[in-house]
Order: structure tokens, then sequence, then C-alpha cells
């Protein structure tokens, strides 16, 4: 007779980092079936956004800690294009900055959680040391390292003058040879290699089936980067998504370890396009009609639409975001793997829980 047992994983676990509980149903060390549950840190915003349309801008960052410049950016495009506002291109531009700025402190977030998930504590903290170079940088560009608050409707708050393109400069140059080393270790570690490759794997059919976006799509070979669509600055920028094959968790962490590479590729190259010029542009009236938007957080497709009715409140906003997409991927990643592989298939698909239940 077969001995099945109900295994809580989360909603508090040493390996998350936001709450998200999984009831894992097992026989022995194999997990038979997953039942995810959410809900534990709903915030009621999309509600709070039926509020005056510029003021919305400083709740849509506060959506999400790791990714508050790409709300407050898809924000401020689905309010320009009800309003038909045209942002100046060196507002663009500091906009993918930013926002490439953030992808890096993201991606070395979550590779360094991926680490501690395994029990490399070293390289855990290397990759957060590293990512406070970014951090730093992000605080001396905006006023603050987390809710940056330097987008608005119809372009940015902040300009960016000569000396802080330098440090730009000088950050990237630090940076390169620290990712090197992460590199390093995630593409020839033995152990890294061992215990993500083949585990949690998911395939390019069911990754399309699933809608799973980001870089867990890419790693799995689907080629979807809304930054591909050329919006924004991004139209101007040589870009071309990064793609892996495996679509393990070793194959996830790759990629973004490959797209370290590519954000900082972006930023030089943004920085190479600027030239003076106005860094806002001013709107006229109260936003009327309907639109939606698109952006590539470093999760993945980051969508707004938003109803405007000739007031300045908002009569709607709605957000889905990339994490909303992905968490339908962990039950089928889940099952049939060993319990301790549990904790590092969840944190390889990187979630973010606060973005998803707003």
């Amino acid at each position: 007779m077969k001995v099945v047992n109900i295994i809580p994983f989360g909603p508090q676990h040493p390996v998350l980092p936001e709450p998200i509980h999984l009831d894992m149903q097992t026989e022995g060390e194999i997990v038979t079936d997953v039942k995810v549950v959410v809900g534990y840190v709903h915030r009621g915003i999309e509600k709070g956004l039926e509020n005056d349309y510029e003021k919305n801008m400083f709740l849509a960052e506060k959506i999400c800690g790791i990714c508050s410049g790409v709300h407050t950016s898809t924000y401020s495009m689905v309010i320009e294009s009800i309003m038909g506002v045209e942002v100046p291109q060196r507002a663009e531009l500091i906009r993918a900055i930013i926002l490439e700025l953030e992808r890096l402190h993201s991606h070395l977030l979550i590779i360094g959680l991926v680490g501690d998930a395994i029990g490399y504590e070293n390289f855990f903290m290397q990759t957060w040391r590293d990512r406070e170079i970014v951090m730093n940088l992000l605080g001396t560009l905006t006023g603050n390292r987390v809710h940056y608050g330097i987008n608005k409707v119809g372009g940015v708050r902040r300009d960016l003058t000569d000396e802080r393109i330098a440090l730009i400069k000088k950050a990237m140059a630090e940076l390169r040879p620290k990712i090197d080393d992460i590199a390093d270790i995630v593409y020839h570690d033995y152990t890294l290699k061992k215990r993500g490759r083949g585990v949690g794997v998911l395939k390019k059919s069911d990754a399309i089936a699933l809608g799973i976006v980001g870089p867990n799509a890419r790693a799995s070979g689907v080629n979807y980067d809304i930054r591909s669509t050329g919006y924004g600055a991004y139209k101007d920028l040589h870009f071309k998504p990064i793609l892996g094959e495996a679509g393990d968790c070793h194959e996830r962490t790759s990629v973004r370890v490959k797209e370290l590479y590519q954000s900082m590729d972006l930023i030089e190259e943004a920085l190479s396009l600027l030239k003076p010029g106005e860094i806002a542009a001013r709107p006229k009236g109260f936003p009327k009609g309907e639109a939606v938007a698109r952006h590539e957080a470093p999760r993945g497709e980051l969508f707004y639409y938003a109803r405007g009715v000739g007031k300045k409140e908002m009569y709607r906003v709605k957000v889905r975001t990339p994490t909303y997409a992905n968490i339908p991927g962990i039950p089928p990643l889940v099952k049939g793997m060993q319990i301790a592989d549990v904790p590092y298939i969840v944190v390889s698909l990187d979630p973010c829980i606060s973005c998803t239940e707003r």
C-alpha cells in the first residue's frame, strides 16, 4: 500500500523572499502532485489607481520594490498613448538606461538566490555585493535605490548630466569583470551544473502552451521579448533576444547571466546616442479613452490597460505582471521531482509575489 503525504512548502521558507505556498503530494521523496496557493499580500493597488493619473505614478511603482521602474515606465506609456503625448528621444533613452540598470540588479538578485537555494552562501554574498554597485548608482542617478520616482507622464524628472554619465560608464567598467567571475562559476562549477541540469525542465511546447514569459520562456527556446518590437528607445538600440535550449534550472540561470552582459551593452549604446534636448513633454487636458502598453520587465512581459473618461481620476487601470503568467509553470516543473529540488526549481523561476498580488 502506497503512503501518500501532503507536505507544505511555504509561505515562509528560507529560500523565499516573498510568501508563496505549495501543497505537495508526495510518495516517498517524489512529488506526485502540487497545488499552488497565493494571496498572502494582496494590497488592492489596482483599486487605488482609480485616482489622479499623475499621482498614480507614485503608487504604480509601489507594486514592486525590485522592478518599480518598469511599472512606472509602462504606466507612463499607457497614459501617454491615451493622451497622444510624444516623449522626447532623450527621455526615452534615459528610461531605457534606468530600466537596464534595474534588470542588472534584478538578475543579480535572483542569481544570488539560486546559489543560496543550493547552499552556496559565498556565491550568494558575492552576487549581492556586486549588485550594490548598481543599487548605489541608481540611488545617485534618481535619489533612491528602490523606488526611483524618475518617470512622469511625458518623460522623466531628472536629466543625465556629464558627471552622471561618467559615473555610469565607471560603474559598468567596474561591474563587467565581476560579472565575468559570476559567469565563470555558473558555467563551470561542477555542483551548480549537476544540481541544475535536467532539473525542472520546461519544454518549449509547454512554455508556449502555458504562456510562460521572460527568461523562463527564452531558456526553453521561446523567442519572445517585448523589446524586440522596438518600442521607446529600443527601436534605436541593437537588440536580439538571448535564447537557451535545455529549459532546466541551470539554463534559466545561464540566460540571466547572458542578459547581464546584454544590459550593460544596451546601457553603453544608449549613452552613446544621448543628444541635448528636452527630457519631458507637457501633457494637455485629462486622459480620455483607453489603451494598452507592454514592457519587458526583468521577469518578462508586463502589461498595462488603462481607461480614462476625461477627468484627472482614472476610470480603470489593470495590470498583468510576468509572474502571474509564470506561476502556472510551477506544477509541471515540480511534479516527478524530488522534494529537495523543489526550492531550487521555484527560485529558478524568479517569482515576484509582490508584483503578482498587488
